[in-house]
């Protein structure tokens, strides 16, 4: 860390090689006995960066850089341990490093005045301390990830002067006390829970005019977003029979629910029509389709349990391909969460035949893992591009450790062994791996060729339509993949 800040002077008693900072005093730094429990160096004028090694302070509760002038990306591990967390008014960039999730004991976080940018990751569940989160003065957009709904401890929080946008109702039950949400591109209603709030600011925003639809509470009592971008039609309900009735009578509800009912019906026979036209399909005719250019698989709707950690490519073109249904003993459902019991309880004896990366390696070609480097959002964790200093560009999936129960280490290294032993025409082969410090992550080719799903459900003015027979052949690919 000395050396990234450039060993500047001022922090005299620090060294970068050797020395004991309890022992000999180092500027900033508390002990306890032998290990070091605060390190607090705000408005010393420090320049570059905190470098990469923090992890280690075990020990550490109190960390604050704050007012200084730090630049590059904030480190991905953070003291694992600390209470307070402030690094406010430097020039940080990237995104808020995922790491945080982890952080459970953590009650102070403040990154307000740098230049992070990017949405948020949907980070925050397991932080159930966090009495104070100040993210104000930055670059931040997207919509509020739902897991704030989870800080069941928050009373200050300050958001003001970013790009976000949504609605806000992922607040509303929260026990807030100074809540600053100005100068942003929030839509919607303001929730009325939030109108109690005695430190409210909402300025500067697009919210809606007029009263608020009733919103919908789902089973398990969380609130839907579902005030988005409506429209603040002046709609008054009705209560008890007293004052304007609704702009909707009978008649139309009558008329709406009848439309709804015949397109559905007409939805119905176009579905069958099409399944049945499958039984018609010649082979030779699919034999003779136009070669289908791969496609990358990191676009792929993962599947939502550990299954999705496997990369499927498209299929190659073939002389013929048959639609023959396959023998009724192999119609066998797939329970989602079978794919990680099986790993989870069973010991691998093959060694693992893949590349084992380090985690500074990986966060060096992830800009910290950076929310602009992610590629895409799964069920067991997001994937990010990565490029290493070689120029090699490759995909880097990060594993939620929840989904590796208790034994996480042991249960990766037996999906890790599973994976690697995988070679299939239509599946990507695992690259490496990393294991290490709690974190579990999967490396694989990246594949540039854009999205699967943007493939089959978008055209413009610069791309056709896939054919029925190439998506046939994406579909008979896919499931032998599986």
């Amino acid at each position: 860390m000395y050396s990234s800040l450039s060993s500047p002077s001022r922090l005299t008693g620090w060294t970068s090689n050797g020395g004991d900072p309890c022992g000999q005093s180092w500027k900033g730094v508390k002990c306890s006995g032998s290990s070091v429990t605060e390190i607090r160096l705000s408005g010393l004028g420090l320049i570059g960066s905190m470098g990469y090694q923090l992890s280690s302070l075990t020990s550490v509760t109190y960390f604050d850089l704050s007012n200084n002038n730090l630049q590059g990306d904030i480190p991905y591990q953070l003291p694992p341990n600390a209470i307070h967390i402030n690094l406010a008014r430097n020039s940080f960039t990237g995104g808020v490093p995922y790491s945080i999730s982890q952080m459970t004991d953590l009650k102070y976080l403040n990154l307000a005045n740098n230049q992070i940018s990017g949405q948020l990751a949907d980070m925050f569940e397991k932080l159930p301390s966090l009495s104070l989160l100040d993210l104000s003065y930055n670059q931040l957009t997207g919509n509020l990830p739902q897991s704030f709904g989870s800080l069941s401890s928050i009373r200050t929080l300050h958001l003001q002067n970013n790009q976000f946008t949504g609605p806000i109702d992922v607040l509303a039950t929260l026990p807030l006390e100074d809540l600053n949400v100005q100068n942003n591109h929030f839509t919607g209603w303001i929730p009325d829970e939030l109108k109690n709030i005695n430190e409210l600011k909402t300025e500067g925003n697009s919210w809606s005019s007029g009263p608020a639809p009733p919103r919908h509470t789902p089973p398990g009592g969380k609130v839907a977003d579902d005030q988005g971008d409506n429209s603040g039609d002046d709609k008054k309900s009705s209560k008890g029979g007293k004052g304007p009735k609704s702009g909707v009578n009978g008649a139309a509800i009558t008329g709406i629910v009848i439309a709804v009912l015949i397109l559905g019906l007409f939805l119905f026979v176009v579905v069958a029509r099409r399944r049945s036209s499958l039984h018609y399909v010649d082979e030779e005719d699919l034999g003779q389709t136009r070669p289908l250019t791969p496609l990358v698989s990191q676009g792929f709707k993962e599947l939502r349990s550990m299954e999705s950690a496997i990369h499927v490519k498209t299929l190659h073109t073939s002389p013929s391909m048959g639609l023959k249904p396959p023998p009724s003993d192999r119609h066998i459902s797939f329970n989602d969460n079978e794919f990680v019991s099986k790993f989870n309880g069973k010991r691998s004896s093959v060694s693992i035949s893949a590349t084992v990366y380090s985690l500074l390696d990986l966060q060096t070609a992830t800009g910290s893992f950076s929310p602009s480097r992610v590629l895409g959002q799964g069920s067991v964790g997001q994937v990010y591009k990565a490029k290493h200093a070689d120029g090699k560009v490759f995909a880097v999936k990060k594993i939620d450790s929840s989904y590796l129960r208790n034994n996480g280490s042991e249960n990766f290294k037996n999906l890790v062994s599973g994976i690697s032993r995988l070679h299939h025409p239509n599946i990507t082969e695992l690259d490496g791996y990393c294991s290490e410090s709690g974190h579990y992550l999967l490396v694989y080719e990246f594949l540039k060729n854009g999205s699967l799903h943007n493939f089959l459900h978008l055209s413009d003015d610069y791309s056709n339509p896939l054919t029925w027979d190439t998506r046939i052949r994406i579909a008979l690919g896919t499931a032998r993949a599986v």
